[in-house]
């Protein structure tokens, strides 16, 4: 654990506030001091829920570390389960509270409250937030759930989803249709509007789908070999993956359905001529490994885009990312670290950043499109209107959301280009009041700009851009501007000039293309 400005996964009892603020008649008491209630904020603030998390805090102060803080504990557990009532509760630590070696466990145990009481042991100095929640629904599942008869018709349960989850309340919508198409009933999805009493019932399914490994593989896993329920191992996100799924799906069921396809735009925009300029469009990937994964087949087979970065930070996913990137002819970035993930960015200069809400940041700071394809998102990623990733509509949904950003570039750019005319230069206003417009202010004959940190500087420390340079500056495309320019300054020191003219820029361009 470090210090840092930006963390891509909490702690681990995040993920499991993420269990059981996404479950019903589940509650969790969790031992943990004054001042890490802030968690409440992730599902109030960024996904918008109408109603705080079902999570009692102990609080304990400063204060009370030399009185019993055993005591504070059992009493915010019992009067947890008589405001609430809940079905069963789950009871832990918070990373502060585990360094004073309570067991909380332990310790709701010996009370014996007419529910069940599930003990969480989550490692708070070794493991994040998505290890928080798989661990998490894992017990609650493995505690509850009991071999049932199957049900009459063939169903399956939807495993996965959670609160606080990259468009799960969508996905699970998308899925429930697709699976009717196909003759396939839910019986329970969890955790996602589960209570502990779906829970018990899980076993009456067919099968498993595995919505989001991340979340999800290890309760499935159990089940497998406990319950005797197969489940799904194609995620589908994507116009490819989600024919694979259907695939699969009917080699567990037996069944033969004839899925419409009539709302999938996505193979017919990719293939359309406004649509071809895109193709061959230099992206980096980075976020969690399920929605990596995805991305990166939808990006190369799907959009014609060409993958020149990859990664994840949630290292439970590591392994597969890396298998997938040497697939890719490249080197898995894993790490948590969002300085080395805008470090690599940099390096490649992409024309495209698909990653989380940090990435979206990082193409602020470097001038390049990001769309978000995975968590952890902000408040604008919890849209009001259905927005899904997964099925043909999910298909439709990135189509959009990928090709917007570099739309709106490519305006961008164009406006760059025309930015001597008299309507679009900076000093004219909007565009559309161009009979108005004021003329374009005379140069400077010269413009100094201060040597990149990345560059070699001149003996004097500055470089020199003559004003036509400057201006011919202007006319590459804004998301490789500033690789052209780092490149130019190097150039240019390397052959000891110290100005900058149009023909430096262009023999430096010739020298890299090489």
């Amino acid at each position: 654990m470090k210090l840092t400005v930006w963390t891509y996964e909490g702690p681990p009892h995040v993920g499991a506030m993420r269990v059981a603020t996404a479950m019903k008649g589940l509650h969790y008491v969790l031992h943990a001091p004054q001042g890490d209630t802030y968690a409440d904020l992730l599902f109030t603030m960024i996904e918008r829920r109408n109603h705080r998390p079902p999570v009692t805090y102990t609080t304990f102060q400063a204060r009370d570390l030399g009185s019993d803080t055993a005591q504070l504990f059992q009493d915010a557990c019992r009067d947890a389960y008589e405001r609430f009532q809940p079905e069963a509760i789950i009871v832990g630590a918070s990373c502060t509270a585990e360094l004073i070696q309570d067991d909380p466990g332990g310790m709701a145990e010996t009370m014996g409250l007419p529910v069940p009481v599930i003990a969480l042991e989550l490692p708070s100095y070794q493991r994040k937030e998505n290890f928080g929640a798989d661990e998490t629904f894992f017990q609650i599942v493995r505690h509850l759930a009991r071999p049932v008869a199957k049900t009459d018709r063939i169903t399956c349960n939807l495993i996965g989803a959670t609160a606080l989850g990259y468009r799960h309340r969508d996905d699970i919508e998308e899925l429930t249709g697709l699976l009717s198409d196909m003759g396939v009933d839910i019986n329970v999805c969890a955790p996602m509007g589960a209570t502990p009493s779906d829970i018990a019932r899980l076993g009456a399914a067919h099968f498993n789908v595995l919505m989001y490994p991340e979340t999800g593989e290890s309760a499935c896993r159990w089940m497998e070999r406990d319950l005797g329920l197969p489940f799904t191992k194609t995620v589908p996100i994507g116009v490819g993956a989600t024919r694979d799924f259907i695939a699969e799906v009917s080699a567990l069921t037996g069944l033969s359905p004839k899925i419409d396809e009539s709302r999938l735009r996505l193979p017919w925009y990719s293939a359309s001529v406004d649509s071809t300029y895109l193709t061959g469009k230099r992206v980096f990937l980075f976020g969690d490994g399920t929605h990596v994964k995805a991305a990166a087949r939808i990006a190369r087979d799907e959009m014609g885009f060409e993958v020149v970065g990859l990664g994840c930070y949630n290292r439970e996913m590591a392994r597969d990312v890396r298998a997938l990137a040497k697939d890719f002819g490249l080197t898995a970035l894993i790490t948590e670290d969002y300085l080395e993930v805008e470090a690599a960015i940099e390096a490649l200069a992409p024309e495209m950043i698909l990653g989380t809400q940090m990435e979206r940041h990082i193409g602020k700071r470097l001038g390049i499109p990001c769309a978000v394809i995975s968590a952890p998102v902000h408040v604008q990623d919890f849209p009001a209107r259905y927005s899904p990733q997964m099925g043909f509509e999910g298909a439709n949904v990135i189509f959009d959301t990928w090709v917007h950003p570099l739309v709106m570039g490519l305006e961008e750019h164009l406006l760059h280009m025309f930015r001597e005319d008299f309507e679009f230069h900076d000093a004219a206003g909007a565009s559309h009041h161009g009979g108005k417009a004021m003329p374009a202010p005379d140069a400077a004959e010269v413009i100094v700009v201060a040597a990149n940190s990345d560059a070699p500087a001149t003996q004097s420390g500055e470089v020199i851009w003559l004003t036509d340079a400057e201006r011919e500056l202007k006319k590459i495309p804004f998301f490789v501007r500033g690789k052209a320019r780092r490149n130019t300054e190097t150039f240019a020191q390397q052959k000891g000039l110290h100005e900058i003219s149009v023909d430096t820029l262009y023999e430096a361009k010739a020298h890299y293309a090489r």
